[in-house]
């Protein structure tokens, strides 16, 4: 049986490759809203997603997770063919939005691209909605990044996690990178996770999952071997920002990736520690890490997505 035939009827669950995260639909006959819209580059993708089940019905809203581009590039876009549509954002990052700061809402440190958007509304800790004629709940889960939330229908048991847990592991710690203990916040998100008791898991990449427990019990895993070793997270961290990159890209010259990669301040601040190498000897070896593990190849100074 498909994940979507054990889903309530109005909630529909889009899974997408890495670099655009999952979508989640939520309608009824009176509301639609679409939680998160993936990455600008495939925005038009997203939206015949949403028109293959609105027909022609309006989207009446936007709802992000958080505002990593993979979570929101397609904003811009669906808001162009929804006019009327109301974004709501998770607090934090409202007037960042409001005054357009990529630097403050992480674009211009990563080198990723999000077309510029606008906000209607913040979403509060607690809050709750309608939608598929279900209540949602809005929870805080900091970690991942600082200003994310979660999704929960309590009846049905379904957690829209986002990146705060996906069947093996979570994202990135970004707060992390730039020199800021978070890994107690993703223990604690975990926790709250937990507690939930969710039935069904619709994570922002990767498949749906009802195995909650293993999945937790991956990610304290993985969680305690960044905290014994943060040198394995700034690794991991290189390394999905390159393969982020390369997932836009395809192919791209080893050399450009390295410029881009030097252009963006987090790869200098990952580099912080790693001192003992020049900052494009450690780029390339992450680059061969890739090549290493099967995320990409090369065929001499071309670096290419697998």
């Amino acid at each position: 049986m498909s994940w979507q035939a054990q889903l309530p009827s109005g909630v529909s669950f889009f899974e997408r490759g890495w670099l655009s995260s999952n979508n989640v639909l939520l309608f009824d006959p009176d509301h639609a809203i679409l939680v998160d819209t993936g990455y600008c580059s495939h925005a038009i993708q997203t939206a015949k997603l949403v028109r293959a089940i609105l027909g022609v019905r309006p989207l009446d809203e936007i709802v992000n997770t958080h505002l990593h581009s993979d979570h929101c590039g397609g904003n811009a876009y669906l808001q162009s063919i929804y006019p009327h549509a109301r974004t709501s954002i998770p607090p934090g990052n409202y007037d960042a939005v409001t005054h357009w700061d990529p630097e403050v809402l992480s674009y211009t440190p990563t080198g990723q691209e999000c077309p510029q958007f606008v906000v209607q509304r913040s979403l509060q800790t607690g809050d709750c909605f309608a939608a598929a004629g279900l209540e949602w709940r809005v929870y805080a889960s900091p970690g991942h990044d600082p200003h994310s939330i979660i999704l929960f229908c309590h009846t049905e048991g379904i957690l829209i996690s986002a990146d705060a847990l996906w069947e093996r592991g979570f994202g990135v710690v970004f707060p992390e990178i730039e020199g800021i203990s978070a890994f107690d916040e993703v223990e604690s998100t975990i926790d709250l996770i937990e507690s939930l008791k969710p039935r069904v898991v619709l994570p922002g990449h990767g498949p749906a999952f009802s195995d909650v427990s293993n999945a937790i019990s991956y990610s304290r895993t993985r969680l305690d071997g960044f905290r014994n070793n943060p040198l394995k997270h700034a690794i991991y961290a290189s390394k999905v920002l390159l393969k982020f990159k390369l997932l836009e890209l395809q192919a791209v010259d080893i050399n450009h990736i390295c410029a881009w990669a030097i252009g963006c301040s987090y790869f200098h601040a990952l580099h912080s520690y790693f001192p003992q190498q020049p900052i494009m000897d450690w780029i390339l070896e992450m680059c061969d890490s890739l090549v290493e593990s099967g995320a990409a190849t090369r065929v001499d100074n071309l670096l290419m997505n697998r």
